[in-house]
């Protein structure tokens, strides 16, 4: 089962990691070493997805200074994910992004993390952030009409980095709570 504190699910999904063939998979192990925000979204070519996508590639910078890479899994192929991000945003397309982007095309992971709605075959919008070791820190799950914040991302990931206790609010910079 699914918990905060353990193991997060192993992972090996085809991905955009090279755009052109589409030959390499992504695998947690990837990862190792690396803080991973590892986020799900239900499918390519619709409404709220694309602003997630491009939030976080806006913000891409600042999270790879955080020590951190972000991966984006939904259920769709990744032919579809390449012709999504090979689409100009003005014609419906998501356009270049700074990261990677998986296809549970089996399901499987979707299912592992627990975000797989079996009845339409997509993710709800889950995020997890994945520490160094492999081990499941933070998630969020929610319901597919509304995206979620970039900055609340980097904030809970600053505050799980800290390794201490982060009061409601904790802001990046501030001292953890000493007690």
């Amino acid at each position: 089962m699914l918990q905060v504190g353990k193991r997060a699910p192993d992972f090996d999904m085809p991905s955009t990691k090279e755009l052109k063939t589409l030959k390499d998979n992504v695998k947690l192990s990837d990862y190792k070493g690396k803080w991973l925000i590892l986020f799900f979204y239900p499918l390519d070519f619709t409404f709220v997805c694309p602003t997630e996508l491009k939030a976080f590639s806006d913000k891409y910078d600042e999270v790879t200074k955080a020590g951190a890479e972000v991966l984006a899994v939904s259920t769709d192929s990744v032919y579809s994910h390449r012709a999504w991000i090979n689409t100009p945003d003005n014609q419906g397309g998501l356009g270049p992004i700074k990261y990677v982007l998986a296809s549970d095309i089996t399901k499987d992971v979707s299912r592992d993390y627990g975000v797989l709605l079996e009845d339409k075959g997509i993710a709800l919008r889950g995020l997890f952030i994945i520490d160094p070791d492999g081990v499941l820190q933070y998630q969020v799950v929610h319901a597919l009409n509304v995206g979620r914040s970039v900055e609340e991302t980097l904030r809970v990931l600053e505050a799980l980095k800290t390794g201490g206790l982060c009061a409601a609010d904790w802001k990046p910079g501030q001292k953890p709570l000493s007690v």
